[in-house]
């Protein structure tokens, strides 16, 4: 048996423990895909093919000796500010970097899990911006429309998922970075809990906001990878409690009380919701409401949030900057922010941080009259590849809160969000659509995504023209 590009993690994991396919077989053919698409692509900063296959057949031993866990023999990706032993992390940022020596934490998990890592995935410098392009690697393209970023600043991953090179991948979310590229193409990205994936060796990235998340093209699979993923540093700061989220997926969630919030929250420049979203977001909450929830339209009481993200946001690149081996090879939009940040990064961010817990009580006393919120998760579809790489630092801004005025407010407060597919636009690129709720509520978020997935069955819908196996191979 041989196992296409649509079987997902969870299938592709059955299909090893039954021993319909090997991992060697798997890795060879996610590695030729990779490198069939690289070059219109670009989703790969690092292709790990010597060590994949290795992993693949030490995998394989393990299989034929009844050994079983979760992920065992599955090729999976990771972005590239994750530390993979023996690779360098270059966070999208140009110069030849060191490999590191040990794993990072979700890396880490998710080889207790089996988990083959083929490669580390491109993404923006430091993260900051919501499209994957820049001198280091060039441009990674969307799958759906190559003429269209996939966003960012997870672009690789979500590129490399909704095109089928792996069945899932790891990314990281610091004001939407795995919700947003996962809107625009076409799949489930989970932001979870802070803390519920470790981001160690920093206790805390970017200040606290940034956190690690998944990309699929099912709810199952997303959570999947992020049971397998999750758990904690001795060191970490942040340890929400343990969660089977996996065991939530299909489980009837109840008649829930939803909120539709279409008002972007407080930003500095204006920001307006397109039609062409609006009309998708306002399907999908018409869908959740014939399911028997109720929803109406209300707005968390964000207030003025958005000034307690920039000194943090900011402060983190400042950390970023001061450890680059680099710096004049920075883009200056980053080096300004740096600059910022530390400006910021005295009593302002004291400030922010403290801010938070009464952000805390506020928004949350939201959730005592709803139990979920649904948001779009951008404000536009996904723009153009090159339309923001060369703007000056306050014209990205203006961009980008303009594109993606809605993720950021989740990163403050550290709660969990699931990005679902909420359909294409008049022009065929995809948009999507996140469900939010309070601390730890990610089993209640994927119930909700699951339930959505049952009736509009989005896993099903695929960029073309695909990578079959034959042009894989060729």
């Amino acid at each position: 048996m041989t196992l296409d590009r649509a079987a997902g993690l969870a299938e592709t994991a059955r299909a090893l423990a039954a021993g319909e396919v090997t991992s060697r077989a798997l890795v060879e053919r996610t590695l030729a895909r990779i490198e069939a698409t690289q070059e219109h692509l670009n989703a790969f900063r690092i292709v790990r093919t010597r060590a994949a296959l290795a992993e693949a057949e030490a995998a394989d031993r393990g299989l034929a000796a009844g050994v079983r866990k979760p992920l065992l023999g599955v090729p999976v990706a990771v972005k590239d500010d994750m530390d993979v032993a023996g690779e360098p992390t270059a966070f999208g940022c140009c110069g030849e970097f060191p490999p590191v020596a040990e794993d990072g934490e979700a890396v880490r998990r998710l080889r207790t899990a089996g988990a083959v890592i083929v490669g580390k995935t491109n993404t923006c410098e430091f993260g900051q911006w919501p499209f994957t392009e820049g001198p280091a690697f060039g441009a990674t393209r969307n799958p759906w429309s190559t003429d269209h970023t996939p966003g960012g600043s997870s672009g690789g991953s979500a590129a490399a998922v909704a095109a089928g090179l792996v069945p899932a991948a790891l990314g990281s979310d610091g004001a939407g970075s795995v919700r947003i590229p996962a809107a625009w193409t076409h799949l489930v990205g989970i932001k979870p809990q802070r803390g519920r994936v470790s981001t160690w060796p920093r206790g805390e990235s970017f200040q606290g906001i940034t956190v690690n998340g998944t990309l699929a093209r099912s709810v199952a699979d997303a959570a999947l990878l992020l049971d397998a993923a999750s758990g904690n540093h001795p060191e970490d700061p942040h340890r929400p409690p343990a969660l089977d989220v996996s065991a939530a997926v299909g489980r009837d969630p109840g008649r829930l009380r939803i909120a539709l919030s279409l008002k972007p929250p407080f930003t500095a420049v204006p920001a307006r919701l397109l039609p062409e979203v609006r009309a998708r977001v306002v399907a999908l909450a018409e869908r959740l409401a014939a399911a028997g929830h109720r929803v109406e339209e209300a707005d968390p009481p964000y207030g003025q949030i958005g000034l307690t993200f920039v000194p943090r946001a900011t402060a983190g690149i400042a950390e970023r900057v001061g450890e680059a081996p680099f710096p004049a090879l920075l883009d200056r939009r980053t080096r300004d922010a740096a600059r910022l940040g530390r400006l910021l990064g005295g009593a302002p961010l004291r400030a922010a941080r403290r801010a938070e817990a009464v952000l805390h009580r506020r928004i949350g006393a939201f959730f005592t009259s709803y139990d979920v919120v649904l948001a779009p998760t951008t404000a536009a579809p996904p723009p153009r590849i090159g339309a923001l790489l060369e703007l000056s630092g306050f014209a990205t801004d203006r961009a980008m809160i303009a594109a993606c005025p809605y993720a950021w407010p989740w990163n403050v407060l550290g709660w969990p969000g699931v990005n679902v597919p909420a359909g294409f636009t008049p022009d065929g690129l995809p948009v999507g659509a996140q469900l939010l709720g309070p601390a730890n509520s990610e089993p209640l978020l994927v119930q909700v995504a699951a339930q959505l997935e049952a009736e509009l069955r989005w896993a099903e819908k695929w960029p073309s023209p695909p990578v079959t196996a034959r042009s894989a191979a060729a």
